[in-house]
């Protein structure tokens, strides 16, 4: 529920009294039995809820779908499958779905995008996790630059877009191996650096925990680090660093 558009909608007469006052009756949750809808979450944190679609049942995940559609209008799902893809497909046809990022939407209620968030990678296999921050970013109308395989091994190539990153108002830094990428972005840039360490490497990677100690342990300031893999939590938070740098 936008309540701007709601209390706009009164003030043009496009909506009346008694319906505005339904839509504000209406309890914080929709209880579905098996999910309690969060309905009132943007009006409170200015982000609508997300579904996190891996591990839900077809018919919970297809319900959840429908009335999130019926509510809002667009819906937005992370760690999607093929398959929950399908089933959503049957009953809201216009949904899409990115397999490489595996997010699972429908709709775009931000169709202009503000500010300038960077998202870089430190290869070309962290580029799923990566995806899922930026493109969660763009939903909620952040402007995104992508700035991909530019890890250590060949510090040259972040160089040649240092220029680009330098201007974001937030720096999302996704890499796995040692997660170095993090640190040398910390010492290049001005404004936040959100560090994503991927699961990506060889043993002694540990399922990303190397990575995870390097960046929590960095000497580079300005760097704060979400969970191994979390690419919605750092789109998330850069999201809210750039509605504060213009002023949202």
């Amino acid at each position: 529920m936008d309540i701007r558009k709601l209390l706009a909608g009164v003030k043009e007469g496009e909506v009346s009294l008694e319906e505005a006052e339904q839509v504000l009756r209406r309890a914080p949750f929709e209880e579905m039995g098996f999910a309690k809808l969060d309905t009132h979450r943007e009006l409170r944190s200015g982000f609508p809820e997300v579904i996190f679609c891996a591990g839900k049942p077809d018919t919970f995940l297809v319900d959840i779908y429908r009335r999130m559609a019926e509510e809002n209008g667009s819906v937005f799902g992370t760690r999607a499958s093929a398959h929950q893809f399908a089933l959503v497909k049957e009953i809201l046809p216009e949904v899409e779905y990115d397999p490489i990022s595996r997010i699972l939407r429908l709709g775009d209620p931000n169709p202009e995008k503000k500010g300038l968030i960077a998202v870089c990678t430190g290869g070309t296999a962290d580029i799923p996790v990566a995806e899922e921050a930026a493109q969660t970013a763009e939903y909620f109308g952040a402007r995104v630059e992508r700035v991909y395989d530019v890890g250590v091994s060949g510090l040259h190539r972040l160089l040649h877009s240092t220029e680009t990153i330098q201007k974001a108002n937030c720096v999302v830094a996704v890499a796995g191996m040692e997660g170095a990428l993090a640190s040398v972005l910390g010492g290049l840039v001005r404004n936040p650096v959100i560090a994503v360490p991927t699961s990506i490497g060889y043993g002694a990677n540990l399922g990303g925990i190397s990575a995870l100690l390097s960046m929590i342990n960095s000497c580079a300031n300005g760097i704060a680090v979400v969970n191994i893999d979390n690419g919605y939590g750092a789109g998330y938070m850069a999201t809210q660093i750039n509605r504060l740098a213009v002023g949202e």
